[in-house]
């Protein structure tokens, strides 16, 4: 199968060519700079800020979440990516899990994956019953209106990639070793279902997108552009303020002649190109 380069790979929906690394970066470096505003009116305020992605396997969730918060605090913007439950946890009500991982004052939580699993993910691939499914979809608004009410700011976001762009990723996970690791039994099961996954999605967004806790739809075909889609998005969406900040500059100090480190000390040796 021939896969589409990075060079040459358009955006299907806009019919627009992949951005450039060098123009990427530059508009990539102007919004972490509004992340940081962000983060640090978040810690300032004692804000909750929590943001769902979801979609299907290769849409790029995991690339928009990396873009997000490479240049941010890991204390403030802190990302959840739950394991299969336990056997204790599908006993429990099926949000229960989740619950505890909401953010406290100052926080931003990401859901890299979330309770949106049952109405995806767990009810396409037969790992809950059609009625729990409907079950959950009834449920659902409720919960996130109350998590709404009590001061969180929630943000859902749906990654929608094109099959033939799914397709180009997934391979690109099998012929590349550094990203094997993305490609599990499940996502290859997964695969053959685009049909049951859309059933899904649009029973899921009728009835989870509410007033309170709506969905928006990222276009992800065009991965560099999508990742600074959401996170225009996000900021456009946050009422965030600039915190003041005293300037700093580094005080002055006295360093006594270099001392040379213990012939005993064990050093890290040079690796081989």
């Amino acid at each position: 199968m021939k896969q589409a380069t990075n060079k040459n790979r358009k955006s299907k929906e806009a019919n627009v060519p992949a951005l450039k690394r060098k123009e990427y970066e530059q508009k990539l470096r102007k919004l972490h700079v509004e992340l940081v505003r962000l983060q640090e009116w978040v810690k300032c305020e004692g804000k909750k800020v929590c943001v769902i992605f979801e979609g299907r396997d290769g849409a790029g969730k995991g690339g928009v979440i990396k873009a997000m918060t490479e240049r941010v605090s890991p204390r403030v913007f802190r990302v959840v990516a739950l394991a299969a439950p336990t056997e204790r946890e599908k006993s429990q009500m099926y949000v229960q899990r989740y619950l505890p991982h909401l953010p406290s004052g100052g926080e931003i939580v990401i859901f890299d994956r979330s309770w949106y699993n049952r109405a995806g993910v767990e009810r396409v691939m037969g790992f809950c019953t059609e009625d729990q499914a409907k079950r959950f979809l009834r449920q659902v608004p409720a919960v996130e209106k109350t998590i709404v009410e009590s001061g969180i700011i929630l943000l859902k976001y749906w990654l929608e990639v094109s099959p033939e762009e799914q397709t180009s990723r997934l391979t690109a996970r099998i012929d590349d070793k550094r990203k094997i690791w993305k490609l599990s039994q499940m996502d290859l099961d997964s695969y053959t279902r685009w049909d049951d996954y859309t059933r899904a999605r649009d029973d899921m967004f009728q009835a989870t997108d509410t007033a309170w806790a709506p969905w928006f739809i990222a276009r992800s075909d065009n991965k560099r552009q999508a990742r600074l889609n959401i996170i225009a998005h996000l900021l456009s969406s946050i009422p965030y303020k600039k915190v003041p900040r005293v300037n700093v500059s580094l005080p002055k100090r006295n360093v006594a002649r270099s001392k040379p480190l213990r012939a005993s000390l064990r050093i890290v040796p040079e690796a081989d190109g």
